[in-house]
């Protein structure tokens, strides 16, 4: 493994220019708007589809108090994410693994993947299953159909997180349109609506009620709307701060109450037609063969196919980029996007074949339903640290949660864990003793988290390391006017920065110090970015000019916002024209290469000057 720079911002293939400096309210809310309905889409995946379907059929109108109690937690949950990364311009792993050591941080990182895989496991089968109802396309080929879908959502990436945004927004809007004339057509009961949301439960929904829960606040998405927020061009007063807090819970409140409709749509349909007539709905497909005789019309059926694969599509975006902040920031390691893509694909895939081929295509419902069954376990490993990191007042200064938002949000967690804890005895309790050693473990964990900050607690993290002058030895070099060093805050950067001091110092050179950001917000806005990363990077840069300087050693920094650093390092050398450039080797080869990429060979091919490579 190669991990990248500990503070670098994830989500480093987005490509866009969001200012937010507009004048006028509904200019600043339309520059604002666009995490939140990034993150929304993952509220009306088709694994809330298949809780939303099995809860309307089953118990008619009962659980649509569970809907909007989820989605109130949604909304306070996800506007505490986006405090933390307007405030402390961290995502939730990155801030997990500055605060807890490995032992448990590695755990946390594995549940979130488990997380993703579910529901990612959730789009495959959604879309799938809408191939196969619109164009009679066999289950299994359209789960290894779908699976290609992730590269064509690196490939749209390119045209910017604007374009992303819209074409979520599309689909959202397709969804939505669609569920909003079936619900016309089936006329559901407005008094029995109201009764629904009176809050009652028993051993039969419970089951279903958790599945809701997991399918509406899903963790992943507190991870990615942490990230998301600082695509936006935040400044570094207060005053600006909190204009961008308040915008964007104005904006997830627009987007979640737009999901939390669908959610409702998709149970009260349920309700109307296939509970009022006494049908029991065992999957999607038979759900979307009843609609047509019971609506009077087969554009009903067509309508709900299609708003399930909008939702299969626009799902899969926010999942490719959740996964990339999940294993950049647990464990600090950068790979290609479109492998880390693929990866999580095959965790999802395997499943669902596996169910297909064993146990046919009518599983595949019970498998969505407890994909979201197995998001809401996950979801208290994510929702306490959130509740953690942004009520510390010595990281969130005036920011941090006061005691009102802390007692709404502890009150949300211990609702999610009481329903949990309640599912996992009614799951495990006929395995006996073994039901304590699957069980024990994560409870240990659960504990540990919700007890951190009370706790002895082990070294942090190193975030990030400054050269002192000491370490920068001199040797005899030929002579050179302008010498190349690319940088990458790593262990490496000695070894480099000795070897370019050296021949800068014997011969009066010139160090150009090139650092490359490849984060969300560095691609975005460039030299305008504001983050803590950026912030840190600069200081880092600029200790490394001083002691360069009291050396007698001129230098330069250059900061470049580029994806790929080789890019950079190419572009700069071509405009600076050096005489040499000094790079440290990783020291990998072969597919270690295809999975992390390689950069000195593509500078060294397509570069004029001699390109010294150290180790």
């Amino acid at each position: 493994m190669v991990p990248h720079h500990p503070s670098s911002p994830s989500l480093a293939e987005v490509h866009a220019s969001v200012g937010t400096r507009q004048t006028g309210f509904w200019r600043r809310l339309f520059a604002f708007s666009g995490p939140a309905y990034l993150v929304s889409v993952g509220y009306m995946d088709p694994g809330n589809w298949a809780t939303d379907l099995e809860g309307g059929a089953r118990f008619g109108y009962q659980l649509l108090w569970v809907l909007l109690m989820s989605n109130l937690m949604a909304l306070l949950l996800q506007t505490l994410s986006a405090r933390l990364g307007i405030i402390r311009g961290r995502d939730l792993a990155q801030a997990c693994r500055e605060t807890y050591p490995p032992l448990i941080n590695y755990p946390l990182w594995v549940l979130c993947e488990l997380a993703i895989a579910a529901c990612d496991l959730a789009e495959i089968l959604g879309a799938a299953i809408a191939l196969n109802l619109l164009f009679h396309l066999p289950l299994l080929y359209g789960v290894l159909l779908t699976s290609l879908d992730a590269l064509l959502i690196l490939w749209l990436t390119r045209y910017g997180i604007r374009f992303i945004e819209s074409l979520v927004l599309v689909l959202i809007v397709t969804i939505g349109g669609c569920f909003a004339y079936e619900i016309f057509l089936a006329r559901p009961s407005l008094p029995d609506m109201a009764t629904g949301l009176l809050p009652r439960l028993n051993s039969e929904s419970l089951y279903v009620a958790i599945g809701i829960l997991g399918a509406t606040v899903m963790p992943h998405n507190l991870y990615l709307h942490s990230a998301l927020v600082q695509t936006r061009r935040i400044g570094a007063s207060l005053a600006e701060k909190q204009a961008a807090c308040r915008f964007n819970f104005l904006d997830s409140a627009l987007a979640l109450n737009l999901a939390l409709f669908v959610n409702a749509g998709i149970l009260i349909l349920a309700a109307s037609t296939f509970f009022q007539h006494g049908l029991e709905v065992k999957e999607i497909q038979q759900a979307h063969l009843l609609l047509a005789p019971l609506l009077g019309t087969t554009l009903a059926s067509v309508l709900f196919a299609v708003a399930l694969l909008a939702s299969g599509q626009s799902s899969t975006i926010t999942g490719t980029m959740a996964g990339q902040i999940v294993m950049e920031g647990f464990v600090n390691l950068r790979i290609e996007p479109w492998l880390r893509r693929l990866l999580t694909r095959l965790l999802a895939i395997t499943p669902a074949i596996i169910t297909i081929l064993v146990a046919g295509e009518a599983a595949t419902y019970q498998l969505l339903i407890l994909s979201q069954v197995l998001l809401s376990l996950q979801l208290p490993f994510a929702i306490i640290p959130l509740i953690h990191f942004t009520s510390d007042p010595q990281k969130m200064g005036p920011f941090a949660n006061p005691l009102w938002v802390k007692c709404l949000a502890w009150a949300t967690a211990a609702i999610i864990v009481v329903l949990n804890l309640r599912l996992a005895w009614q799951t495990l309790e006929p395995l006996g003793p073994w039901a304590l050693l699957l069980s024990g473990p994560l409870l240990v964990l659960l504990a540990w988290v919700t007890a951190s900050p009370w706790l002895p607690q082990p070294k942090a993290v190193k975030q990030l390391d400054t050269m002192p002058a000491a370490d920068l030895p001199v040797i005899c070099p030929p002579v050179y006017r302008t010498i190349l060093l690319p940088l990458d805050h790593s262990d490496r950067d000695p070894v480099a920065l000795s070897h370019a001091s050296a021949l800068a110092r014997q011969h009066g050179a010139q160090l150009i110090l090139l650092h490359v950001e490849q984060g969300v917000t560095s691609r975005v806005y460039g030299e305008l970015s504001e983050t803590a990363e950026v912030e840190e990077g600069s200081i880092y840069l600029g200790r490394l000019a001083k002691n360069l300087e009291d050396l007698g050693i001129r230098s330069q920094i250059r900061i470049i916002h580029e994806q790929h650093p080789r890019h950079a390092i190419i572009t700069l050398a071509k405009q600076s024209q050096p005489d040499l450039i000094i790079m440290a080797a990783h020291g990998h080869t072969g597919i270690r290469d295809i999975i992390f990429g390689s950069t000195i060979n593509a500078v060294r091919h397509n570069v004029s000057c001699p390109v010294l490579i150290v180790r």
